[in-house]
């Protein structure tokens, strides 16, 4: 036993860089190279090669967008005529009467068309600019209609609950 209170060094502790070169049998470096060791080449850790293609995401992705356009391009032109889109809507609710807030729902129902070709457009943005840098996509058309809808609706229902003929109807139909 030595007289030295230090435990053992394990293997290749207290070893010299020379040491460790002889140990597993490395050359000695040249003297223009540096004095620690080199290290291998390492790739970026993102490379385009590395990247997952996503071809699910891409088709489930467009797939909405289409989808979404087939609905946007269905509701502008019963926005536009939202007369008849009031009139719609009070039947299937049950209440009777016609809608006569004609020059309300004529802006609000604009609007609602805008903002809904508007909500579209910038969700196709977003969603095309995502695909394009390879990030999961899915979601964003998910996302932009929910957001679109609600904005949209709260269009709509300005103008419907502030028709007369609609108030006169709910409060018969109680």
């Amino acid at each position: 036993m030595s007289d030295d209170p230090r435990p053992r060094p394990q293997y290749g502790e207290y070893a010299t860089p020379e040491q460790q070169r002889a140990a597993i049998h490395h050359p000695e470096p040249s003297p223009a190279a540096s004095v620690d060791p080199p290290h291998p080449p390492t790739a970026p850790a993102t490379t385009v090669a590395a990247r997952p293609t996503r071809m699910a995401d891409r088709i489930i992705t467009v797939a909405l967008l289409a989808y979404g356009l087939v609905t946007v391009v269905g509701a502008i032109p019963q926005l536009v005529d939202f007369r008849s889109f009031a009139d719609t809507w009070m039947e299937v609710a049950g209440v009777d009467g016609e809608f006569t807030n004609t020059a309300q729902g004529a802006l609000w129902g604009g609007i609602g068309a805008a903002v809904f070709a508007v909500g579209w457009l910038v969700t196709a943005a977003w969603a095309w600019w995502s695909l394009a840098r390879g990030r999961v996509s899915w979601w964003i058309p998910l996302v932009g209609a929910i957001a679109t809808f609600v904005i949209v609706s709260v269009c709509l229902v300005i103008p419907i609950f502030g028709d007369p003929g609609l108030v006169r109807g709910l409060a018969i139909g109680s």
